[in-house]
């Protein structure tokens, strides 16, 4: 018998210990049985495998509830981690709740980082520049009062690291490098424990720079969030001695939402519980969607490998989901290889079935759904009358908020984006908007304040504050400002040249907004391109800049539905102007990753086409990895829905100005069909369910797979009255091709408009001759820049050019 359990056995047979055991436990009869099972299996190893909706918080807080309750822990013995600040209070109010007193004395109840601050305090000085050694008082070492670094000060040390070592921060950004540094934490990783496989990050200065950092930090007496679980990991590998103090100390660990932990977290997690191995996670491999920030969904399959013995409790019995809800969801989740699998039930009553629907494209979808929830408001199809409240949008990208927002604002429907602003307050809109504003309307002086320095041209305060004294003392707006500094000399350097080459584009740009050639999207797309903006983000290695590139293309499509740039500039401010912060009932809209832990009656899962959802980035990055992660977010975003859950895919979408076929997500097929019912909306795209005879020898999405993909685009997408509008325009819209042929788009006009070694003409690179044709692209050898590569419908017939 080890030390440990000796000393359990003598602290369980003591008097006070019975007798509290003893006591009346009522929170134990309102669990189920599997619920109760996990409360009451105490000692050793406990994986709560809770599936969504499982009731896995009342469970895990009852066990909580549980040790206090028979005295088998003091509240300062039991260490609970949960992932959010809010989790942690939500748990304190629940124990409360169920003891009926508050609760006291619980210290080590909160997140990894929180309780990581804590026990660092008390052992900073044993982190020291040797991360070998780590041995107290040698060289200099962290103390006790060490500041934690937010994200702006950790980029601003690395961007003076970076620029001491003499690399161009523009073409190496420190961002990149906080990110890859970020990563290695994740995964416990010490400089000098940095993998042969790593060694080339950064430009092969990654393992150099990230020592350099780990010093400086040291001087500064700081760590960043990283350094938190790194540190204390770090200290208990290398002193025993009070890894076992910890061991002892902690006599339960309880973990919530432990499919969401990475390397560093698991670590930390098994070097305490290795000592009474009495730790219990809760979690659920199935909801493991955030790979991308470091998650590793392998540390629970592996449970009870690192555990063994291990007890493993299933809850399966849902509390908020129809059975027709639950085998949709189950259905889809079951075609992933990496899980250890559970079948969701319910007492509840059957209720609607998940409803499928196929709209032509993005923007038929968004006027469904509005048309749709203003109908479940006052009740539809038999159904109850539904709150805005109650119903939430969940979409796989922020971009595609825009069309629903966009649509609501004109209905005058009331939304809210939860996780994130509205999509014309994000940070990159205004700005591309901004720089739109100044080429509609030259004297706008706040857009020029805005973008005169986005991306970075070398015009610090000082130089702003140069052009804001000229245009005063001239009595002329900044623009024309700026364009008298550059003209006087009193900018120098790099920041004169830029603010010169900017002036002169804002007044080419300007000029092209009366150019019959050149359409307003492509003006915009050319606006985006020579300022550098785009390129400022392509750059840009941080997770968000996809998105955010994907928001641009984004606002160019939005331009689509008006006459020209100003048209569209009046649009958003009027709904801006008309937004209402107002309380009230408000429609939902959210992505899938930030709906995890929420729950709404009625759920709209748009969007659903491959390459979209699942994420073509995310299979192309992650592999059968990656697409496993997309259906577990598949399987999240259905498990939302407590009532009625509607899933919608578009035919055609608008993508870097064209328009692309899509093809039903292959998760579409993978729904059970038994439990989905196949919508065709009446008075939208009417006709009966499979009267898909219309279509003729056009093809489109009959090439797909025999399913309920099928099925809803030949009920939806080709049975609509204006069939005929939409055939007449095959030259704007592609018809849809086969799963075989998914996105591909070539512009055969602008294609066939030119031909090798013809003489053309582009408005920012001049004149030049073509040398190949591959697809819409164009190589291009031009007389004053060289060969490059670029978009057909970019390029004129020199000959067409009038001058």
């Amino acid at each position: 018998m080890s030390s440990f359990d000796e000393f359990d056995a003598f602290e369980a047979s003591s008097l006070s210990a019975r007798a509290m055991a003893a006591r009346p436990a009522p929170y134990l009869d309102e669990l189920n049985p599997a619920q109760r099972e996990a409360v009451e299996t105490l000692d050793g190893p406990v994986l709560m495998l809770a599936g969504a909706g499982t009731g896995k918080t009342k469970a895990l807080t009852a066990r909580v509830v549980h040790l206090l309750n028979t005295g088998r822990a003091r509240p300062n013995e039991i260490l609970s981690v949960t992932f959010t600040n809010k989790a942690a209070r939500e748990m304190k109010n629940r124990i409360s709740g169920m003891l009926g007193q508050t609760v006291e004395g619980m210290p080590w109840l909160g997140t990894f980082h929180s309780i990581c601050v804590k026990l660092l305090r008390r052992h900073a000085e044993l982190i020291t520049d040797d991360a070998d050694s780590v041995v107290e008082g040698a060289g200099p070492h962290l103390k006790s009062n060490f500041t934690i670094l937010d994200t702006d000060d950790q980029l601003r040390l690395l961007k003076q690291l970076v620029q001491a070592e003499g690399i161009d921060d523009k073409r190496w950004p420190a961002r990149q490098l906080a990110n890859i540094i970020d990563g290695w934490k994740n995964r416990a990783l010490t400089p000098d424990k940095i993998p042969a496989s790593d060694a080339g990050a950064y430009n092969h200065r990654g393992p150099q720079l990230y020592a350099a950092y780990q010093r400086r930090l040291l001087e500064l007496n700081a760590v960043d969030f990283g350094d938190l679980l790194l540190h204390v990991v770090t200290i208990f590998q290398t002193h025993p001695d009070i890894l076992e103090k910890y061991q002892r100390w902690f006599r339960y660990i309880l973990v919530d939402e432990y499919q969401d932990t990475n390397v560093a977290q698991y670590l930390w997690l098994r070097l305490l519980a290795s000592g009474h191995k009495n730790i219990c996670c809760v979690g659920d491999d199935d909801q493991s969607i955030y790979g991308w920030r470091g998650a590793e969904v392998g540390n629970i399959l592996r449970f009870e490998k690192d555990f063994p013995g291990a007890h493993v409790v299933r809850l399966e019995q849902n509390y908020r989901s129809t059975p027709h809800i639950l085998a949709a969801a189950g259905g889809v989740i079951r075609g992933n290889q990496g899980r250890l699998g559970k079948e969701l039930w319910t007492e509840a009553q059957q209720g609607e079935k998940v409803r499928l629907i196929g709209h032509w494209d993005g923007e038929e979808e968004a006027r469904w759904i509005g048309e749709e929830i203003e109908s479940m408001q006052g009740g539809t199809r038999g159904m109850r009358p539904y709150s805005l409240d109650d119903m939430a949008i969940l979409v796989r990208a922020s971009h595609q908020m825009r069309a629903f927002e966009d649509r609501f604002l004109t209905i005058g429907l009331p939304y809210r984006v939860i996780g994130g602003p509205r999509f014309y307050e994000r940070m990159e809109i205004r700005d591309a908007m901004a720089y739109f504003r100044l080429v509609v309307s030259p004297t706008d002086d706040l857009a020029f304040e805005r973008i005169v320095n986005t991306p970075k041209r070398g015009l610090g305060d000082k130089a702003q504050q140069t052009i804001q004294r000229i245009a005063r003392e001239n009595g002329v707006s900044l623009l024309d400002g700026a364009a008298l500094a550059v003209e006087q000399g009193a900018i120098k350097g790099k920041g004169a040249k830029a603010l010169g080459e900017l002036v002169v584009g804002l007044a080419r740009w300007g000029r092209m907004t009366g150019d019959k050639d050149v359409s307003h999207m492509e003006l915009a797309e050319i606006i985006l391109d020579e300022s550098g903006y785009t390129t400022m983000w392509q750059n840009d290695k941080t997770p968000e800049a996809p998105g955010r590139l994907e928001n641009l293309k984004e606002l160019v499509k939005a331009l689509e539905s008006f006459e020209n740039l100003q048209g569209f500039l009046e649009h958003v401010s009027l709904v801006m102007d008309n937004e209402s912060d107002a309380e009230g009932a408000k429609v939902s809209i959210m992505t899938l990753h930030a709906a995890k832990g929420l729950e709404f009656p009625v759920v709209f899962l748009p969007g659903w086409e491959d390459g979209l959802f699942p994420s073509q980035r995310s299979m192309d990055e992650s592999g059968v990895k990656g697409l496993e992660e997309e259906r577990r977010l598949a399987y999240v975003g259905i498990t939302r829905a407590e009532e009625v859950c509607t899933i919608s895919f578009a035919g055609n979408r608008r993508v870097f100005g064209q328009w692309q076929s899509q093809m039903p997500s292959r998760f579409v097929d993978e729904l059970p069909e038994e439990h989905v019912e196949v919508l065709t909306p009446p008075g939208l795209y009417g006709g009966g369910y499979g009267a898909a005879g219309g279509m003729g020898g056009m093809g489109g999405m009959g090439g797909m797979s025999s399913g309920l993909e099928s099925r809803a685009a030949e009920a939806n997408v080709y049975n609509s009255p204006g069939w005929k509008r939409l055939q007449s325009r095959q030259g704007e819209r592609p018809i849809s091709q086969p799963r075989e042929s998914r996105s591909q788009v070539i512009d055969l006009d602008a294609v066939s408009a030119h031909t090798v070694g013809e003489r053309v003409f582009h408005q920012k690179f001049g004149y030049g001759t073509i040398l190949g044709i591959e697809g819409d692209k164009l190589e291009i050898e031009f007389e004053k820049a060289g060969t490059k590569k670029v978009v057909a419908r970019f390029i004129h017939a020199a000959d067409d050019v009038p001058f």
